[in-house]
């Protein structure tokens, strides 16, 4: 039978079906894909609902679901219950974020990197360790056993973060992305469905579609995620979790005040959630804010990664897990690692333990102070969220420029910054707004040549 001939139809999508030896939804999807990455269809485009376009093909509606489902599971398409399914706004964003290799000829404020002057207390640690008589154990095998120590130091450092946990509930990863990496692949499926905020963290969204997990936009408040938007999507739209970063959000910068932090923890026991609290940032504060996870400690997963607050070359993340989910998330680690350097493991103990992470945290503070002092100097006129002792700022920018535009732009002139787009999830509209790392320059005059650039640019858009 012929595709149904209404030409005048208005559809915002009408698929040409060219005969082959694929099953048709596979054609289909293929068309989709296509017309998506080919700049067809833009995104935000809101898709003909599923039953009118089987009609429109003349096809079974399970044929046009299929194709959907397989575009979906690949990050292209966004659908939300009672809106319908739209083009996303990510779907040609690039999500990776720290290149392979330093930018050339670039002056890097995109990834967020801490500064590099406050490493030297772990270079001593390292010298001390190396001169050990049995210092070849560093260098094999970790074993469960070895690290019960280790273990103490982890929740001494998660306590630093605002949450008390006890080493029953510890498990080590390789760094923050990888222990999210474990904690999708153990409790999640393909096709279940998450919450975040409608601007996240783009190594969850790399994630999840590695393993066609779809993340639903939370809608924010004051860019905060809404706590009655978090209990729209449990009713509504078949979540089952969120992911979420309370402490110098990537990448608003915001905070979540504490009663937020209550309220989500009380919808999630209400309606059974998991949360996933990256802790990523939670001590860039003078003072850590009471985690999310000391109001629900038992739906949260609590990520404590070490890249921020010490270094990121440790490659070292502690997680505490409730009981019902640490088996679950430890084979996936395993799976994953094997197990972590022992090598990082007892240098991040022993520079915890030794209280010289309070030293490494309060250099870091200092030197973002710094920074920050420096940015304020050269965009005080802009409007910018953050707070000045974090390590990157929210810049919205004037007019009606994109942030991809205003990336790209940044970019022609020598300075790196990343857009909202990199970072907006599914059918969310981008802010236009870029992302700046004040802490990733080598140096302060790098940064100060980098803003008059930004700054430069800036103005030019209002002139």
């Amino acid at each position: 039978m012929s595709i149904n001939s209404f030409e005048n139809y208005p559809m915002a999508w009408k698929p040409l079906l060219n005969k082959n030896k694929k099953p048709v939804y596979q054609t289909l999807a293929q068309q989709l894909e296509d017309d998506i990455l080919n700049g067809n269809l833009l995104p935000g485009t809101k898709l003909p609902p599923q039953r009118e376009l089987a009609d429109y093909l003349d096809l079974n509606l399970s044929t046009i679901s299929k194709a959907f489902k397989m575009c979906g599971l690949k990050g292209l398409l966004s659908s939300s219950v009672g809106s319908g399914t739209f083009v996303a706004y990510d779907a040609l964003s690039n999500a990776y974020l720290l290149e392979d290799t330093k930018p050339k000829h670039l002056i890097e404020m995109g990834a967020t990197l801490p500064d590099n002057d406050s490493y030297k207390l772990l270079q001593l640690q390292l010298k001390s360790m190396a001169q050990e008589t049995d210092y070849e154990k560093w260098f094999g095998y970790g074993r469960a056993g070895d690290s019960l120590w280790q273990k103490d130091a982890a929740v001494k450092f998660i306590k630093r973060g605002g949450y008390e946990t006890t080493v029953d509930h510890i498990l080590f990863a390789n760094g923050g992305q990888n222990a999210i990496t474990a904690i999708l692949a153990s409790l999640y499926k393909s096709g279940d469905r998450i919450g975040a905020d409608s601007h996240t963290y783009p190594g969850l969204k790399t994630v999840a579609a590695m393993f066609g997990i779809h993340i639903i936009p939370i809608k924010a408040e004051n860019h905060i995620m809404s706590p009655s938007a978090f209990e729209d999507a449990c009713k509504n739209e078949h979540i089952k979790g969120i992911y979420v970063v309370p402490d110098y959000h990537n990448p608003t910068a915001c905070c979540m005040p504490v009663e937020n932090r209550k309220e989500i923890a009380a919808i999630a026991k209400k309606y059974n959630q998991i949360i996933i609290e990256d802790a990523t940032y939670n001590l860039h504060h003078k003072k850590a804010y009471p985690a999310i996870a000391a109001f629900a400690p038992e739906q949260t997963i609590y990520v404590a990664s070490l890249s921020k607050s010490i270094a990121p070359g440790l490659r070292l993340a502690y997680v505490a897990a409730p009981k019902q989910y640490k088996e679950l998330i430890s084979k996936a680690l395993y799976n994953l690692n094997i197990s972590v350097s022992p090598l990082l493991a007892e240098l991040a103990a022993r520079t915890i333990v030794s209280n010289q992470f309070e030293d490494l945290i309060e250099g870091h503070l200092h030197e973002a102070i710094r920074r920050n002092e420096v940015f304020d100097r050269y965009l005080a006129d802009c409007t910018c969220l953050g707070a000045d002792i974090g390590i990157f700022r929210w810049v919205l920018l004037p007019g009606k420029i994109t942030g991809a535009q205003f990336e790209l732009l940044a970019a022609q002139q020598g300075v790196q910054v990343y857009a909202a787009e990199r970072f907006v999830v599914g059918n969310s509209s981008p802010e236009r707004a870029v992302r700046v790392a004040v802490c990733a320059p080598e140096t302060t005059e790098e940064l100060e040549h980098g803003l008059i650039i930004l700054k430069r640019l800036l103005d030019s858009i209002l002139s």
